[in-house]
């Protein structure tokens, strides 16, 4: 189905167009359209017209309203103050453009985007053999939301975890899986292994051979060999290798179902994945002039990175003992996705701490060509998670949170709090689990997308499963409310009657509902799920002021009952579709 032009842009075309009659010389102008407390919309671009053209503001508005075609779409135009323009769309313009966006079942009338490009998302970067904590968390919520918002757009998107699975730690503990051959063996009769099992087991092989690295002389010496065999390609030490990166994938993909994200395994793609093209990209690099040799290492020096000693801060692309960095391998990564993958856009959702790398190695990548005006990287940077106290998240002992702790407590909050909720025993043993990890999961992945990416925010999980404020628990129990309404209606069905004069409070939930689409375009163009956050929040605000003020199953006449079973499903169906696309599941029953 096509996409539905919202009243906002109607307003404004007509706007415009009149704007170009009462002062052709204008060109097109922009009327500054917005939102308005005092009427639907208001318009200010004709103050700054009427300066640059040296005519009076209030008479130039008059002209332009003159010449305003109303029809079907406007029911008053005043000119207001200095030359505001204050426009009332009509009520049956509302309800029209609801029908129309209600018909399009499978996208609400969402127009996609008009130029599409590839996006390579780079995002949920665990490191293999290590335990994923807290700081893990953002990138792969923000970087899933951003996903699905832009697949929506019509975008065509390329997911990347850049996983950490290579280095010199892998030389300890490879030389002690073979010393210590079965360190990784799971219990074959317990079925499929747990990711706890599998982390535990991992945790176990790491202290242990760390702490053997640290006090035995020989097995340092033998680890670090190892490591030779390991970028050389020894075919029993990458075997070895390849059984961590296996065992830890079974913990990250636990993880991540736990936070109801899918991740496929064609798409991790680790730091390892650029191997065979360090060599080449050093190459390039150093060929083209971009990198110059200091010190035995190959740099790229920038004139406004400079250290506390006021000397330039070089990116080394290769060490001075001929090792490789993590330069070495994002600009090789970033060769790969805009010259195999066909990428215009690179986004890499890393924390901010990391800017002046990527800083760095993104200018590299311009002076070599493989970033240009067509394709373009951005850094979508985002804040820490802080404690209670305002403080990054520690445990009491001080060390970095597990973030499968987190999330647990999490569910269990919230499974607690859907027990409280179904005071009637409506649902089984089995639903309220259900339910519990679904709001548990939309609280945690709510409360880091209603925050701008850029800042800090507060780990509050008391907050989070509030039913009041902005929570997605609110924002879920709105979505309940209304399923159980249209259950409650039985065989009456949401019909929209364009006929009906509307009440306010049915008049801002619509005008809001309409603005979906301007939100969502917005919400991609930015990469700032936030707005789609703030937008859904909104919705449900008004949604309860609109359920207070006006009764839906008892409402004066059928027809009356019909239109407003129509309203509650429209916004039903908006807040399930913006749920989605951040990732959070709406259940039917709360």
């Amino acid at each position: 189905m096509a996409s539905v032009t919202s009243l906002t842009a109607s307003v404004h075309q007509r706007l415009a167009d009149a704007l170009t009659a009462a002062l052709p010389e204008a060109g097109a102008a922009d009327p500054l359209l917005r939102r308005s407390d005092r009427a639907d919309f208001q318009a200010n671009g004709i103050l700054a017209l009427a300066k640059k053209a040296k005519a009076n503001p209030r008479e130039l508005a008059a002209q332009v309203v003159a010449r305003m075609e109303s029809g079907d779409l406007l029911a008053d135009i005043e000119v207001s103050g200095p030359g505001f323009l204050n426009i009332t769309v009509t009520d049956s313009a509302i309800i029209d453009n609801l029908a129309a966006r209600a018909a399009d079942t499978d996208r609400l009338g969402v127009p996609r985007a008009e130029h599409p490009g590839t996006t390579v998302i780079d995002y949920a970067q665990p490191n293999v053999a290590k335990e994923m904590h807290v700081g893990h968390l953002r990138s792969a919520v923000i970087g899933d939301a951003v996903v699905q918002i832009l697949q929506f757009t019509g975008e065509t998107v390329v997911r990347r975890h850049h996983i950490g699975d290579w280095g010199t730690q892998f030389g300890m503990l490879i030389q002690y899986l073979i010393e210590h051959p079965h360190e990784l063996d799971h219990d074959k009769g317990e079925g499929e292994v747990s990711g706890e099992e599998a982390m535990s087991n991992l945790n176990r092989l790491y202290k242990s051979s760390r702490a053997l690295f640290d006090s035995d002389e020989e097995f340092k010496t033998r680890a670090r060999r190892r490591v030779v065999d390991l970028q050389a390609g020894d075919a029993e030490t990458l075997a070895l290798w390849q059984k961590f990166v296996d065992e830890s994938k079974i913990y990250f993909y636990s993880v991540f179902d736990k936070l109801d994200m899918e991740i496929r395994d064609p798409d991790v793609v680790g730091e390892s994945g650029y191997n065979d093209m360090l060599d080449e990209t050093c190459r390039l690099l150093e060929e083209s002039g971009v990198a110059v040799r200091s010190e035995g290492a190959l740099c790229v020096f920038f004139d406004d990175v400079k250290g506390p000693d006021g000397n330039p801060v070089p990116l080394i692309v290769r060490k001075s003992d001929g090792g490789y960095g993590y330069a070495a391998t994002d600009l090789s990564a970033i060769r790969n996705r805009v010259f195999d993958l066909k990428a215009s856009t690179l986004l890499y959702v890393v924390d901010a701490r990391q800017s002046l790398h990527f800083k760095m190695v993104f200018e590299t990548a311009r002076r070599a060509g493989w970033l240009n005006d067509d394709v373009k990287a951005v850094q979508l940077a985002f804040g820490t998670v802080l404690g209670k106290d305002g403080k990054p998240f520690k445990t009491r002992e001080g060390e970095t949170v597990r973030l499968v702790d987190l999330l647990d407590e999490a569910v269990e909050r919230a499974t607690a709090v859907v027990r409280e909720k179904d005071t009637r025993g409506e649902l089984s043993d089995e639903e309220i689990a259900e339910r519990g990890a679904q709001v548990g999961i939309g609280a945690v992945k709510y409360a880091d997308l209603s925050t701008s990416a850029n800042r800090d925010y507060k780990f509050d999980l008391d907050q989070m499963v509030s039913l009041n404020g902005d929570t997605s628990v609110y924002l879920q129990y709105a979505y309940a409310r209304i399923q159980s309404i249209l259950r409650r209606a039985g065989e009456t069905r949401p019909t929209a009657h364009a006929e009906l004069a509307l009440e306010p409070a049915e008049r801002a939930l619509g005008l809001h509902v309409d603005q979906f689409a301007e939100t969502l375009a917005e919400t991609a163009a930015e990469y700032a799920p936030h707005k789609l956050a703030a937008y859904l929040y909104q919705l449900a605000s008004l949604y309860t002021t609109f359920y207070d003020k006006c009764p839906v199953l008892k409402a004066e006449t059928p027809a009356q009952v019909e239109n407003r079973l129509f309203l509650c499903d429209v916004t039903a169906r908006t807040l399930h579709q913006g749920m989605a696309l951040l990732g959070i599941r709406t259940p039917e029953r709360l």
